[in-house]
């Protein structure tokens, strides 16, 4: 398989990127330009001629934008920062935990070594991990373009499936993971038939206890269940053992060719027990 003809722009800074988008949008296509990163979604999307832009703006030459940064408040994620290399980051590990157990379910080594994050999340399938995340962890991506710069929050940025809050023009430049706080634990957990494999259901959780180890908070992120990422309160259900039961009365999946929705609802409620369970018992270690 082969992809359809397309121009080919090299930008070396952010500026060249965002005048190559520019004159994309303002095409008599409207925004046919696609930026080119890790390229293990956009590639084949090519090669299947399920995509067709009249031109790719490869990034990977823009060096300012293969930046990572661990602080006291969270991790920045620059855009060209490869799965590989924040799954691998000790500071991202300790600051924001939850990035390097996500990370560790996409794909495969040789797909992660190419892909990026910023680029999965503007890629916004609800079947991935790092949307989960970002979503449950209150996280934005910010956006840039030749009118300016903005950031969008998680709840904001994923509108539905593979539509992230992208304008024509804009460029995703980094993504904010915000840091796990003293008292609080995190875990991830999801099912797929094969490793590798997008799952059939998966689920991010963070739980915070007081003093005394009493659960005040627990909230827990779905992927593969809805056409965004589904954030549910499940702080009562959590001090009363009641999880899965919670989160089957609340979600509602859809069934396709993998999975029923009845299967899909348990399962979810399945890990999201586990999950909630397990970074409760991180939050009491952690006070």
């Amino acid at each position: 398989m082969k992809p359809p003809p397309f121009g080919y722009h090299a930008p070396r800074t952010v500026g060249e990127a965002l005048d190559a988008l520019a004159r994309g949008a303002d095409g008599p296509d409207g925004g046919g330009t696609k930026v080119l990163a890790g390229g293990q979604s956009l590639i084949p999307l090519l090669n299947m001629r399920l995509a067709a832009p009249a031109a790719l703006v490869d990034i990977n030459g823009v060096t300012e934008l293969d930046g990572l940064e661990a602080t006291a408040e969270g991790v920045r994620v620059g855009a060209l920062a490869r799965h590989s290399r924040v799954e691998r980051s000790a500071a991202a590990a300790r600051v924001q935990p939850l990035l390097r157990r996500a990370l560790r379910h996409v794909a495969h080594p040789v797909i992660r070594n190419r892909g990026t994050v910023v680029g999965s999340l503007v890629h916004a399938d609800p079947a991935a991990e790092l949307p989960a995340v970002l979503a449950l962890l209150g996280g934005a991506v910010e956006l840039a373009s030749a009118r300016g710069r903005r950031t969008v929050r998680a709840r904001d940025f994923f509108r539905g499936p593979l539509e992230p809050a992208l304008e024509p023009g804009e460029l995703a430049v980094a993504a904010f993971f915000p840091a796990r706080p003293p008292g609080t634990g995190v875990a991830f957990a999801e099912f797929a038939r094969r490793h590798g494999d997008y799952a059939l259901a998966g689920v991010a959780a963070l739980a915070a206890v007081d003093g005394r180890g009493e659960v005040t908070a627990a909230r827990a992120a779905f992927l593969g269940v809805a056409g965004v990422p589904v954030v549910l309160d499940l702080t009562g259900p959590a001090t009363t053992g009641r999880v899965a039961a919670a989160v089957r009365d609340r979600l509602d999946p859809e069934a396709d060719l993998h999975a029923s929705a009845d299967y899909r609802r348990h399962l979810a409620g399945v890990l999201a027990e586990r999950a909630v369970t397990e970074a409760t018992t991180e939050a009491r270690e952690d006070r």
